[in-house]
């Protein structure tokens, strides 16, 4: 099997299926080139039971759902069941709906100060890059001992519980991008396991290490991609 710059073993010979990096002898992706849209379905596709979204492959495109198996993983159950809507009319019947749950979060947002940044660094390369001119701030909870970072790939059964393939889509992001680690202490751990770009904290002038554990603290600010900004929320209580 194709082995990648980082050492992994991959089925793919295009992206590593571990860390998401180029492998070798691979075209590389250029900043700037529109991701091709997938094939319209001609058929009537049925909808994901549990956010309503319409199937265009096994696996849900908002939230995982395994339409083979009939069963979503299981912290992405978890976390559709935190943030899933309910109908108007059921929402008048159960009165006001109950207080978001408390614990750690983040917060994703495009970040303008980083875009400029990352702009200055790429020089003419940054030519056919854009900030988007709108991208609203999400909120994701962080859920079991481990919270990846990066795009979502149902070929590959590559669900990332931080996922920034949802439009605008930010270019520079691999698919396995960074993770979150949960430490025994309550405390979190960030780490880059190889990705493409690069990950950095806190505006950083240098990207953290391949594979190094790095702590990360309540307020710091994850910066990946081309604009993405990933502010942490760690204190317990209701975001």
């Amino acid at each position: 099997m194709p082995v990648c710059p980082s050492g992994h073993t991959s089925e793919a010979d295009d992206y590593c299926d571990v860390c998401g990096d180029l492998m070798d002898g691979a075209p590389r992706a250029r900043f700037g080139e529109p991701t091709p849209a997938p094939a319209p379905d001609p058929a009537p596709a049925p909808t994901c039971p549990h956010c309503g979204n319409p199937r265009s492959g096994r696996f849900c495109e908002a939230d995982g759902y395994d339409f083979e198996k009939g069963a979503l993983h299981t912290v992405q159950l978890a976390a559709a069941q935190a943030v899933r809507p309910r109908p108007a009319a059921q929402a008048r019947q159960q009165g006001p709906p109950p207080p978001a749950p408390s614990g750690p979060s983040a917060l994703i947002a495009a970040d303008r100060a980083y875009f400029d940044t990352v702009v200055a660094q790429m020089g003419p390369d940054a030519a056919g890059l854009a900030f988007p001119p709108y991208c609203p701030e999400r909120r994701v909870p962080l859920i079991g001992d481990q919270v990846r970072i990066g795009r979502r790939s149902t070929s590959r059964a590559l669900l990332p519980e931080i996922d920034l393939s949802a439009p605008p889509e930010d270019p520079g992001v691999s698919h396995l991008h960074a993770v979150l680690l949960a430490r025994p202490d309550g405390a979190w751990s960030l780490v880059d396991p190889g990705s493409t770009n690069g990950t950095t904290l806190n505006d950083a002038a240098d990207p953290i290490g391949v594979n190094v554990p790095v702590p990360v603290s309540d307020g710091d600010r994850i910066h990946v991609g081309a604009w993405t900004t990933i502010t942490l929320f760690l204190q317990e209580g209701p975001p």
